[in-house]
């Protein structure tokens, strides 16, 4: 019983799933006139159009013999060469209304009728003409702003035609060659956009499109340009210091521009190394203080804008080295005379001021003394203070105006056997 009702139920579903799909009937190649049928008489409202759609409206049929009706179209294409077809069928004789969704803006449509029976179609009715509106234009006036930061704005007078709902912003660069929709800005009194990410020193060009609630879009405003700021010149003259103290001394010429905020100056210690940040400043020059003799660095300075963009300096790089330390001198006597030491050496360097000895030796099996003589003025020296049979050692440095010690000399080594210490 249950497969019975299945069955049954298959049935019904395939019945109406067929009388679903059945086709609409279409004009007879030769079909019989019937001049008797009514013909088709729009309303003295009857065409209504906007840009995508044309709505037609015709008085009821009567004549049950009626069913249904035929709608044909003409149109003009740009050669004005004109078409004529069937284009759809309305299959209720009821029906007082057809709406052409298939349309262009700006474009004129000719709809005539015809009606029909079981056996026979009635005579053509008169031709009834509808225009298209034609597209909706976009915003009457339009603006970029110029010389903005790495960003474009973008105003515009809102649209007088309260359908509009939306603007699509669009923008491309004298290299492309498609417009890109970059923004939709909602609501018909929006008068502004901001595009920001751009480069520097750069031109954009930009219209605008209004949409509508129905989904219409406008054709394209007036291109405008906007061309984003510059970056602020390069520095120039970078100099830095090789005859400094323990310091590098860095100068370059000033900023002349009206927004100028600050410079950065960068530090590495290789020419193509990674450079670090090392100070703002709004003065044109910097010591960098250094507690090493003979320090390498290199230098980049670049200048920053009020708006924070800053100016190349990838491609100037300075070199500054701290002073290095003075040449050692070159001892060229080492004796005993007369129970003392006697040290003499020879200025190898004209930086040298003064110099240092320094004196080495053991006091007993386990003390090592380091004693250091300094600022000696002459270029020998004599050590009275010694005892018989010690070994010591010696070394001289020069020292220069900035009290930069050399390296030590090569190393004197004096052994003293039997010194009289009571002479």
């Amino acid at each position: 019983m249950k497969l019975l009702n299945l069955s049954s139920l298959l049935i019904v579903l395939t019945i109406l799933i067929l009388s679903g799909c059945t086709v609409k009937p279409k004009p007879k190649k030769e079909a019989v006139i019937d001049s008797s049928l009514p013909k088709v008489v729009l309303t003295k409202t009857a065409t209504k159009s906007d840009m995508k759609s044309i709505a037609l409206e015709w008085k009821r049929i009567e004549d049950k013999r009626v069913n249904g009706i035929y709608v044909y179209r003409e149109s003009l294409d740009e050669n004005l060469t004109q078409s004529d077809s069937y284009y759809e069928t309305i299959d209720n004789r009821y029906s007082t209304h057809f709406l052409d969704q298939n349309v262009k803006p700006a474009k004129r449509y000719n709809y005539y009728f015809v009606t029909y029976s079981e056996e026979a179609q009635g005579e053509r009715s008169e031709t009834y003409q509808a225009v298209t509106k034609p597209i909706l234009e976009s915003v009457t006036w339009i603006y970029a702003a110029n010389g903005m930061p790495r960003s474009a704005k973008i105003i515009w007078r809102p649209h007088t035609n309260k359908l509009v709902r939306a603007y699509e912003i669009q923008r491309k660069t004298f290299n492309e060659q498609e417009w890109e929709v970059i923004a939709r800005v909602e609501g018909r009194l929006s008068a502004e956009y901001i595009d920001l990410g751009l480069k520097d020193s750069y031109t954009y060009q930009y219209n605008i499109r209004a949409i509508t609630y129905n989904g219409i879009t406008s054709t394209a405003s007036k291109i405008v340009k906007s061309v984003t700021k510059d970056l602020p010149l390069e520095v120039t003259n970078i100099k830095a210091t090789n005859n400094k103290a323990r310091k590098i001394g860095i100068s370059w010429n000033k900023s002349n521009e009206e927004d100028f905020s600050h410079y950065n100056l960068y530090r590495s210690n290789k020419m193509d190394g990674g450079y670090n940040l090392l100070a703002k400043l709004t003065r044109n020059d910097y010591e960098d203080i250094i507690e090493q003799d003979g320090a390498k660095y290199f230098y980049r300075v670049s200048s920053v804008d009020k708006d924070g963009l800053e100016s190349i300096h990838h491609r100037s790089s300075v070199q500054g080295v701290t002073l290095s330390k003075p040449l050692p001198p070159a001892v060229v006597d080492a004796s005993i005379i007369a129970n003392k030491i006697v040290l003499k050496w020879k200025k190898n360097d004209l930086r040298a001021k003064s110099y240092i000895v320094r004196k080495k030796y053991k006091k007993g099996l386990f003390d090592k003394v380091v004693d250091e003589f300094k600022d000696i003025k002459s270029k020998n020296f004599e050590d009275t203070d010694i005892n018989p049979n010690t070994t010591y050692y010696y070394q001289v440095m020069s020292v220069d105006e900035y009290s930069i010690e050399s390296e030590p000399s090569i190393e004197v080594i004096i052994e003293t056997k039997d010194i009289n210490k009571e002479e």
